[in-house]
């Protein structure tokens, strides 16, 4: 297996600490267990603890999160996607999840502003526990299988459609990962396989008109590092091919 980042093990010790006692489990995924990291990938963990963090424990938690979290392009650390449910919330399943805490790099500045998310109900607490089913390494207590419940088939795909509408809307500013998030989900939707965006991104290029694809693909090298991309003045085939990939997960998802 390769080796584990240690981000991992780190934000782990910080939530433990901050909360004032072990998890119940953490959970692993995303490249750092499906493909290795690539130069721009965070490094994704779910926690699942007993009892929620109230807000104290939220502030303190974004705080100390952010004090080890690598910032975009900012090295030596990768930065930190990091996620909190409550056992009693996803077990047993029910939609929609919710998430009792999150941190990732998109997130500081709204924490530094004291505006981060309120914890509640979120579509994509779904893909990620499905994803960690499937694909996840246990750093604290039992495999993901055996401690959390199935996403039925259904759920995931709803899932998939109702986090479409806030990706689009991060989309100017952040084109490269908007599109790949895009590709990855048409291509769940469409096998049910969790794999790296650059990979998600080879298969969705394969199967769109080459002025498509080929955007797609410049955005799959430049996470990988092959390349580097600007998207300003790229406005018009930005916006068609993110409509391309939206219209792409919502017909498979709705078995159209």
């Amino acid at each position: 297996m390769t080796r584990l980042p240690d981000e991992a093990f780190t934000a782990l010790d910080v939530v433990e600490a901050v909360l004032g006692r072990p998890a119940l489990g953490a959970i692993l995924s995303g490249s750092a267990v499906d493909g290795g990291l690539r130069p721009l990938s965070d490094v994704d963990l779910i926690v699942v603890v007993e009892d929620a963090p109230d807000e104290a424990a939220r502030g303190r938690l974004a705080v100390a999160l952010m004090g080890v979290s690598g910032r975009y392009g900012g090295g030596p650390a990768r930065p930190l996607d990091v996620t909190l449910v409550r056992r009693a919330d996803v077990v047993p399943w029910r939609y929609p999840p919710k998430r009792a805490f999150a941190y990732g790099e998109w997130l500081r500045a709204a924490y530094e502003a004291g505006t981060g998310p309120a914890p509640g109900p979120h579509p994509d607490v779904a893909i990620a526990l499905a994803q960690a089913r499937a694909i996840g390494v246990a750093l604290r207590g039992p495999a993901a299988r055996h401690m959390l419940d199935p996403v039925p088939e259904a759920d995931l795909r709803r899932a998939l459609l109702d986090a479409v509408p806030a990706l689009l809307g991060d989309l100017r500013g952040d084109e490269r990962n908007v599109l790949l998030t895009l590709a990855r989900m048409w291509r769940t939707a469409a096998t049910g396989a969790f794999v790296p965006k650059d990979a998600a991104a080879a298969w969705a290029a394969a199967r769109l008109p080459s002025e498509l694809g080929s955007s797609l693909v410049l955005a799959g090298r430049a996470y990988v590092g092959e390349c580097a991309d600007d998207w300003r003045g790229r406005d018009a085939v930005v916006a068609a091919l993110a409509e391309r990939l939206r219209w792409e997960v919502e017909r498979v998802c709705r078995g159209s």
